[in-house]
């Protein structure tokens, strides 16, 4: 498993990440998911996880559609779709990045 450490901002403690496909949003507070999910998401790529499961819970969808919208704007972003049933299905979206590079051009 590929960690790293990441400051949320200049005045906050560097936080711990686990850069195992894996993004468990409960761990946030929603106003870091915007830089969070494009920073974990370029991470993960830069390490060739090229598949990445992000967590974002059932809820009301609230976290979900922040989530599929920053994931839009993402050129790195090669698709993403709800999870199935064994991966949390609507409470976490499946995420294939492009290989380093793809993006290029």
């Amino acid at each position: 498993m590929m960690q790293t450490r990441r400051a949320m901002s200049d005045d906050e403690p560097t936080v711990e990440m686990n850069m195992d496909g894996a993004l468990d949003l409960h761990t946030f507070q929603p106003q870091e998911v915007g830089d969070l999910v494009p920073d974990y998401l370029r991470m993960c790529q830069e390490r060739g996880v090229l598949i990445v499961r992000i967590i974002h819970g059932k809820g009301i969808g609230t976290l979900r559609e922040t989530v599929h919208s920053i994931l839009k704007k993402m050129p790195e972003v090669a698709s993403f779709t709800l999870a199935g049933p064994s991966a949390g299905e609507w409470g976490a979206t499946m995420v294939v990045l492009h290989p380093l590079g793809a993006d290029e051009g």
